[in-house]
């Protein structure tokens, strides 16, 4: 990347939580930083707001003073045909507005995700001649990314390759994570790796 180019950040937090090592936010921030000018950092995930306490609400706290724009949304509570309580919550609009309406302003994007669902917003982007670099992972069984948002990407890095640049310190106290939600859209997926997004179940 140039350093004049103009990027931003489209993090989306319940897929980062599936990273085999802790993210350290702030050494991630700096690392894009040094590879251009950083117009924003969005940071999105969503929220179970009835919590008396969320574990989540430390990080997202630290976000919003040191540089990132949060982006939450309540989660929807439902019971399934089985009588099964679930939590929905779902970014994927939020992200893909937030992108369409910054994509004159820069050069190239890179999203944290690995949600097929991305594809067409990618695609979109790059008609307007945004350059896209996708983060996520394929050192996995089954792989955080889905194989069309990897062909649509012009870049894709593994999280692996960065674990040296942004992971936190082991000797370091653990960042709270994002919840170990499962998704319901695609059972292939069933483990906490199989994050689609924030589109995702929580269960009793």
């Amino acid at each position: 990347m140039s350093l004049a180019s103009k990027i931003a950040l489209f993090i989306d937090g319940a897929n980062l939580y599936a990273a085999n090592f802790d993210i350290d936010y702030k050494r991630l921030l700096s690392e894009f930083q040094g590879r251009g000018t950083l117009l924003r950092a969005f940071y999105y995930t969503a929220v179970v707001e009835d919590q008396e306490y969320s574990s989540l609400r430390p990080l997202l706290d630290w976000l919003d003073y040191n540089g990132y724009t949060v982006v939450t949304k309540a989660t929807k509570e439902f019971i399934d045909a089985s009588g099964r309580r679930k939590v929905q919550g779902d970014m994927d609009i939020e992200l893909a507005v937030d992108a369409m309406e910054l994509a004159e302003h820069m050069d190239q994007t890179l999203l944290f995700s690995g949600d097929g669902d991305f594809r067409s917003l990618v695609e979109a982007v790059q008609r307007r001649g945004v350059r896209v670099t996708v983060v996520s992972s394929i050192a996995c069984h089954p792989p955080l990314i889905a194989d069309e948002l990897r062909r649509q990407a012009d870049v894709f890095i593994d999280l692996t390759e960065l674990q040296a640049k942004i992971g936190r310190n082991p000797s370091e106290r653990p960042r709270e994570r994002e919840p170990r939600y499962r998704s319901h859209l695609r059972p292939e997926r069933e483990t906490t790796p199989g994050l689609k997004g924030n589109d995702s179940v929580l269960e009793d």
